[in-house]
């Protein structure tokens, strides 16, 4: 099988400006808006949106791999790192510190130049312990040919599809070498420069494991660029994570097809708009925090109360019950109970239908429109 690298005027990739034009001035006035609709909110607004798309960023391109991360640890290491005071910290792993590293160095010091050198402190930082789940790999270091072919399969073991094979490792030098000075000096628009780099990264595959990953941080850097700001409102991640068919076919194509990449840039822009969507969620659920806390500015709660809150009002996932409370709070099923009564009696919180063992609550209204019991 002949992939893109294997043709003669790779890496001459070339789109049509004419079919892309459209589409990419509308991306590129949607994007000025939602960066000057942003940037007006007041400052811990803003701040708390930041943290919300970059906590999405982090755990959609982990589960785009296929790995799970807490998403409170992930929180509070953003939060940590930021230096945003949101309360309730909790401790992370090493990996989870290793992954929200390399996103907020790719994001935060967007101006500084993309060389060898960082790329490997990012993978250095992805895999901590010099394995990939069971398997020890090179780290920090491009893959080597003691790992053989780097190729990109699917099924199970006697009947696995092979849907790309990277570049031998002795080329890697050369290509990335190459990748990165086309990064800092290459002139296109930003955002197809980010789906470009996107791309190219990703069909050189320079590293044993944790390429995807990269490429997207490598396009996230690219995209703040862009922008000129370090603040991140939304997740091209979290997108691409929900279209994970679409982009990984859409990959395959493009590596098996010739140097054309007009079909990727066009489904890159798209994504990228259909992520700006999420944008406009995050911004409504910081309003609606916003309001609900506006709305019982009056009420004495304990911390454990606002722990609570405050996840139920970031996207609690399942019901809320007693033993999760205690589980949260680090508290005693009855000192749970104590606290959750409260909230009912203060109309902030109310039982949802069901009951005894299966007892689960829920807030008592849309914040905003909450009204407070004395």
């Amino acid at each position: 099988m002949k992939y893109i690298h294997n043709l003669t005027d790779w890496p001459e990739l070339r789109w049509s400006d004419e079919k892309l034009a459209q589409r990419l001035a509308a991306v590129r006035h949607r994007q000025g808006r939602l960066i000057g609709r942003m940037e007006a909110l007041g400052f811990p607004l803003r701040e708390e949106a930041v943290l919300h798309a970059l906590t999405e960023d982090v755990l959609k391109s982990s589960e785009i791999e296929g790995e799970v991360l807490d998403r409170e640890q992930v929180r509070s290491s953003i939060a940590r790192r930021l230096g945003m005071d949101i309360g309730g910290l909790v401790a992370a792993d090493r990996h989870v510190e290793g992954v929200v590293e390399m996103m907020l160095d790719a994001t935060q010091n967007y101006n500084q130049p993309l060389t060898a050198e960082r790329l490997f402190g990012w993978h250095a930082a992805l895999f901590p312990t010099g394995r990939s789940g069971m398997s020890r790999i090179t780290v920090g270091a491009w893959r080597t040919p003691e790992a053989g072919p780097m190729q990109v399969v699917s099924g199970p073991v006697g009947r696995e599809r092979v849907h790309y094979e990277a570049p031998e490792s002795k080329r890697l030098d050369e290509e990335m070498s190459r990748f990165l000075d086309w990064f800092e000096t290459a002139t296109p628009d930003p955002v197809l420069k980010a789906g470009i780099a996107h791309l190219w990264f990703v069909t050189i595959h320079p590293f044993d494991d944790g390429n995807g990953r990269i490429a997207r941080a490598i396009a996230d850097l690219a995209l703040a660029r862009a922008e000129g700001t370090a603040q991140r409102f939304y997740s091209m991640s979290a997108q691409i994570r929900t279209e994970r068919k679409a982009y990984y076919d859409m990959l395959e194509a493009t590596q098996k097809g010739d140097l054309d990449i007009t079909p990727w840039l066009l489904w890159f822009i798209d994504c990228l708009d259909r992520a700006f969507d999420g944008a406009e969620v995050i911004l409504a659920s910081v309003l609606r925090k916003a309001r609900f806390w506006e709305a019982i500015a009056e009420q004495k709660l304990n911390e454990r109360q606002r722990k609570v809150i405050n996840r139920l009002l970031d996207g609690f996932e399942g019901k809320l019950t007693n033993a999760k409370w205690a589980t949260i709070t680090k508290a005693s099923s009855d000192t749970a109970l104590r606290d959750i009564n409260d909230l009912v009696q203060r109309g902030i919180l109310t039982k949802d239908q069901g009951g005894g063992r299966s007892t689960s609550y829920s807030l008592a209204a849309a914040p905003g429109d909450v009204e407070i019991g004395s």
